[in-house]
């Protein structure tokens, strides 16, 4: 019987690679030639092993039964991968299976009890003994539950270990977050106890594993964040300590670059020469592939050279910066150096360095919707103060802040006048993409002509302004009315009020100018509306909020000034003048107390104050409080020792207290500061009668009686010093005193009659009149008051004066 070629190549090949016996191919039937070209032949084929029908008469099969041959554990392929037999049709029908040489079972056996179907026979899934009585379960549900997991043994080292580990990161990350909430304290505390920790999980490592099992990173984050916790709570010494452990330990492949870090501590402690050992230590060890970080290297190296004063050496870090990647600080720092060093030339080029910093912020026109698209529209308004929005202001205010700064600062020095530095800087701006600042550099020049005293070149500066676009004629005309202002041409300042007003309607600087021309001309309504449409249009205007309290005040509304000084305090939190407003106010309300309490407020911002010490020890002294009023009278006296009115309550407070020999020094202070006035070298005199000293009394008394030959009550204490002493020269004195009672009568006459106005008026200021002294020693004597309390409007402060805008920086 002829075989297939192919049928014979496949057959010696497995009888090669499977080294089968020769017993093995007597169930080797071949097929037939005629039946090599059916396409379809075995289709209805099945395994034998599934013919039961006859298993009652198969011998082998009977014997395998009965014997210990049945019970064997199937042999399983030992070889994964190796594929089952195909069973091979014989001429005469017969089903034989072709096994695996190990033995594995073929495709379609019985396993486990239930037939495997055969997908060209059965549907997936059937089995026979669906048919027995068990239901379709193809996914194994009727077996129940999964058993329970099996329990991890706590008490094993290997879970403590990991328990400990995550322990020691959840500590590190509590020091974390407590540093950014500002708690640096417990910041430092959590950081020391994961430190413990972690030397504990170190010690736990080394006893059950090798060193190599030891986790690097966990220690390096640790010691880490312990250094910069400290470096944060100022504890330079510890952190430098943690910093060299990680430095110097080499396991750590990128501990050298934390040399970065203890250069910044060196340079706190202003140890400039290690920061900058440090920082270069640091740069060797960084790789050329980290641009960015190797630039802020040398830019702080730069910061440190300035610091030490060696500008040369600074010069070639910036230098570097800016031919490598220029920024603003760099260059800012740069003008800085050369500046230092007087080279106006490279100041130049410095600034035009500075100027062609890229900016990388996108410009309003982004913003600026191409249609009506009203989703388009949405969007830019969404996209107009997002956060990156804001990071782009941010950006740009500080390089036009590093701008306007070194344009002011070189603008003098390059050139032969600052006028001519100012031209060629505006010259430079314009031809820059910030070309909006060339304006107000124009008008930092006519600020600087103000502070050299030149108003008239800076009136001619503003008024340049005046056919500019609206927003700069609106700036230099409010600077134009405040100039006009402090010179008191209430006309001129008025029209340049009203020009910035009508340039730019929504500038409060403007408004608040044309409120202050309106106030100063007395029309306070009108005044207080334009201070509040200023803060209308800008609520953080202190100026307008502080001159519409005046207005208030001006108006007697005094709960109204009193809530714009409350809220002023809010913004000014340190302001002398709103705490003294606010104090003046509660004292119009005659509410001493808070008056009391907000002047102590006062004097914590200006302790050296003496006209606010007055007025504290005046109030003191109302409520009855006389100790705490001699020690505020006290203090402003150390402090201003030619206040009348303080000088005249402490000695009559030394006088109430029977101190006469302090009170002299007082009275002897106030009659320097009024030679003229013979009142207080009587106080003088009468203080030496008071404390005995008689003879000095009757001395002061001829001092006093040279100086003054016509008053009176100095003859008249001679007259009774030299009676009780038993002086010669008492018949002296007497005559003079008739003679000057006398002219006295004589003058009295002549007033009461009318003939002489004028004497009159000259003889009440003359300095030997004595009406107004009353010795606080004599007979019908009383202690001299202190003045009268005076209206909250005369106090010393200015409380009148308006806060006008202040010229732009």
């Amino acid at each position: 019987m002829k075989i297939g070629s192919q049928a014979m190549r496949d057959l010696l090949s497995v009888i090669s690679e499977e080294k089968t016996t020769s017993k093995m191919m007597q169930n080797v039937h071949l097929a037939p030639e005629a039946d090599e070209d059916d396409l379809y032949s075995g289709y209805n084929d099945y395994n034998p092993t599934f013919d039961t029908e006859d298993l009652e008469n198969d011998a082998a099969f009977q014997h395998a039964a009965r014997t210990s041959h049945g019970r064997r554990l199937p042999v399983t392929a030992k070889i994964p991968g190796t594929s089952a037999s195909r069973p091979l049709a014989t001429g005469s029908g017969s089903k034989a299976t072709l096994t695996s040489s190990m033995g594995r079972p073929m495709t379609g056996a019985i396993q486990d009890g239930v037939a495997r179907p055969m997908t060209a026979v059965h549907a997936a899934g059937y089995t026979k003994a669906a048919m027995r009585g068990s239901s379709f379960d193809p996914l194994g549900q009727a077996r129940g539950p999964a058993p329970p997991l099996e329990m991890k043994n706590s008490d094993s080292s290997e879970e403590k270990i990991r328990q400990l580990e995550k322990k020691v990161n959840e500590l590190v990350e509590e020091s974390c977050i407590a540093n950014s909430c500002g708690d640096l304290k417990l910041a430092l505390e959590k950081a020391k106890e994961a430190g413990r920790k972690e030397r504990v999980l170190v010690r736990q490592r080394e006893q059950i594993a090798t060193p190599e099992n030891i986790n690097l990173d966990l220690t390096y984050s640790v010691l880490f964040n312990l250094a910069s916790q400290y470096a944060a709570n100022e504890l330079y010494a510890e952190a430098l300590n943690t910093y060299q452990v990680i430095v110097k330990n080499k396991m750590f492949s990128n501990g050298g670059r934390l040399k970065v870090n203890m250069g910044n501590i060196y340079l706190k402690q202003r140890n400039y020469s290690k920061a900058i050992k440090f920082y270069r230590m640091a740069l060797d060890q960084i790789p050329s592939v980290h641009k960015e970080m190797r630039i802020k290297i040398m830019q702080n190296i730069g910061v440190a050279f300035i610091k030490t004063g060696q500008y040369v050496d600074a010069i070639s870090s910036f230098e570097h910066i800016m031919s490598t990647s220029p920024n603003l600080k760099a260059g800012f720092n740069l003008i800085l150096c050369y500046f230092a060093i007087g080279n106006g030339e490279q100041m130049k080029k410095a600034f035009q360095k500075l100027i062609a910093v890229p900016l990388e912020v996108d410009y309003d026109d982004k913003y600026i919707s191409p249609n009506d698209d009203p989703h388009t529209n949405l969007l830019m308004e969404a996209i107009k103060n997002d956060s990156l929005r804001q990071i782009e202001r941010e950006r740009k205010s500080m390089a036009e802040e590093y701008i306007m700064t070194a344009a002011k600062l070189i603008a003098p020095v390059i050139e032969t006048s600052f006028a001519v530095g100012y031209d060629w800087c505006v010259e430079v701006v314009k031809a820059s993409h910030y070309v909006e600042l060339a304006n107000d550099l124009e008008i930092n020049k006519a600020t600087t002509y103000l502070r050299q005293q030149d108003f008239n070149q800076a009136l001619e500066t503003l008024k340049m302004f005046e056919k500019k676009d609206s927003r700069v004629k609106s700036a230099a005309a409010t600077n134009l009315s405040f100039l006009y202002y402090l010179e008191n041409e209430l006309a001129q300042a008025t029209n340049y009020a009203d020009l910035a007003v009508n340039s730019d309607r929504y500038n409060p600087a403007a408004l608040t100018n044309k409120g202050n021309t309106v106030f100063a001309n007395g029309d306070y309504e009108k005044a207080a509306e334009f201070y509040k449409e200023a803060l209308r249009n800008d609520s953080s205007c202190t100026e307008a909020l502080y001159n519409l309290g005046l207005t208030y005040k001006k108006l007697n509304r005094i709960d109204e000034a009193l809530d714009c000084f409350l809220k002023l305090h809010a913004i000014l939190r340190n302001s002398a003048q709103v705490l003294h407003q606010i104090a003046n106010i509660y004292e119009i309300m005659e509410d001493p107390n808070q008056a009391i309490e907000w002047l102590l407020q006062l004097i914590s911002v200006v302790p050296t104050d003496p006209h606010v010490l007055s007025k504290l020890g005046k109030l003191y002294d109302n409520e009855g409080d006389k100790s705490q009023a001699f020690h505020y009278y006290y203090e402003s006296y150390r402090y201003f020792p030619s206040n009348i009115e303080v000088i005249e309550w402490l000695g009559a407070y030394y006088i109430d207290t029977q101190f006469c020999e302090k009170a002299i020094e007082y009275f002897e202070r106030a009659a320097l500061i009024l030679p003229t006035q013979v009142k207080w070298q009587l106080m003088v005199a009468s203080c030496y009668r008071g404390s005995g000293n008689y003879q000095k009394a009757l001395e002061k008394y001829k001092v006093i009686h040279r100086k003054f030959p016509e008053n009176v009550e100095c003859l008249r204490f001679l007259v009774r010093l030299c009676t009780d002493m038993g002086l010669k020269e008492v018949q002296e004195y007497m005559t003079k005193l008739k003679k000057v009672e006398k002219l006295k009568e004589i003058r009295e006459q002549r007033i009461k009659s009318g003939r002489d106005s004028s004497a009159r008026s000259r003889r009440e200021g003359n300095a030997g009149g004595d009406a107004s002294y009353i010795d606080p020693l004599g007979p019908q004597a009383e202690r001299p008051k202190t003045a009268a309390r005076k209206r909250p409007e005369e106090d010393d402060f200015a409380d009148e004066e308006l806060g006008e805008d202040l010229l732009p920086e």
